[in-house]
């Protein structure tokens, strides 16, 4: 997870409200099933002392917004009486989750909300292509048709020399027009990084532009079958097929994470560390590039004013610090809200690594 888009709201005052929850929308009675699970996520932060005022603006953000497209969830966090964050997960969490703390409870974000690698999906035929370009932000940012030549596209039955010549002029069209398609998309993929170029539509010109674009994004280029441009959501089997490959290029990029930790604890000067004591030194020195989370469990650190400064023995905020006023949180919030005050990113491993203590760390430098 990218924390940067949180600086906004790490900064703010709490005591915040974080909620997440199941917000699927494919039975009859999904209206219904939202407004019951909200109804006890606002009783449970009310008993934790969430006000009215603050009550109000998360209901206003989780009924004034549009539902998921199928299966997925919703985290809305708030502060001061506004809502800070209202984001659609991309998987619904297992149970609801509400909760009334000093500091924003981020970690789900990152378990259920991760966005997916940035990517572009291109629906390809001979005229040109239906291109649509996402980024590291999950937000589309480039959606547009690049399109040749329609006149003369259709090849003529015949033998003779004018119908050959005919034909010839056909495939020269057709060839400039995935050329054209496969230069735009060349050009978004590589400007926003992607990691992931998702092609459909015809099988010839699915192969056609495949080897007309530029080796280092074909490297990044999966097909996956027919499919017609301007069709509405009849093509659902398709779309399936692209939320596939997204889906598991996003679980790849977790894998990737967790190798990069592991090769890198295992060397002697590793640039990796594991435990709360290591990684809450590391937050402190601002020295984390990326912030793994397993299964923290309950445990506390130790907190100061700047939401950098955590540890788990006083004197390390005391004495190296001058921290007059040492405070006390759950590590599962305090040390996702330090990555992101020091940039860092934050990945949930779940039972994919064995962190001590739950946390793990790659580091900027050694």
């Amino acid at each position: 997870m990218k924390t940067t888009r949180l600086r906004e709201l790490i900064t703010a005052d709490g005591p915040f409200a974080s909620v997440y929850f199941d917000d699927t929308h494919n039975t009859e009675d999904a209206a219904k099933q939202r407004e019951l699970i909200w109804r006890e996520l606002r009783d449970d932060l009310a008993e934790q002392g969430a006000g009215e005022r603050l009550l109000d603006a998360m209901e206003g953000a989780v009924f004034g917004s549009a539902p998921p497209v199928g299966p997925g969830g919703r985290a809305v966090v708030a502060a001061e009486g506004k809502v800070l964050l209202e984001q659609q997960l991309t998987e619904p969490p297992a149970r609801p989750v509400a909760r009334v703390s000093e500091l924003p409870y981020l970690l789900p974000l990152a378990e259920h909300g991760e966005h997916p690698p940035p990517h572009v999906v291109v629906v390809v035929d001979h005229v040109g292509a239906d291109v649509t370009a996402v980024d590291e932000h999950g937000t589309v940012v480039d959606a547009r048709t690049v399109e040749g030549d329609d006149t003369q596209v259709h090849k003529v039955p015949g033998g003779a020399w004018a119908h050959r010549n005919i034909q010839a002029h056909v495939e020269e069209v057709i060839r400039r027009n995935i050329e054209k398609a496969a230069e735009h998309v060349g050009s978004i993929a590589r400007r926003i990084g992607a990691t992931l170029v998702v092609i459909a539509g015809q099988a010839p010109a699915r192969k056609a532009l495949l080897d007309a674009l530029p080796p280092t994004v074909r490297h990044h280029a999966e097909e996956v079958g027919p499919g017609a441009r301007r069709e509405s959501v009849g093509h659902h089997e398709l779309e399936s097929r692209i939320d596939d490959l997204v889906a598991e290029a996003t679980r790849r990029r977790r894998d990737e994470v967790t190798e990069r930790f592991e090769s890198a604890y295992s060397m002697p000067q590793g640039l990796a560390v594991q435990g709360l004591e290591a990684v809450t030194s590391a937050l402190r020195e601002r020295n984390v590039e990326t912030l793994l989370v397993g299964d923290p469990g309950d445990a506390e650190v130790l907190t100061g004013p700047d939401p950098s400064l955590v540890a788990v023995q006083e004197e390390e905020l005391r004495q190296e610090h001058g921290v007059a006023e040492v405070g006390r949180a759950r590590a599962d919030e305090a040390l996702v809200v330090a990555a992101a005050t020091v940039s860092a990113d934050v990945v949930s491993v779940g039972g994919s690594a064995t962190l001590a203590d739950g946390f793990g760390a790659i580091l900027r430098h050694d």
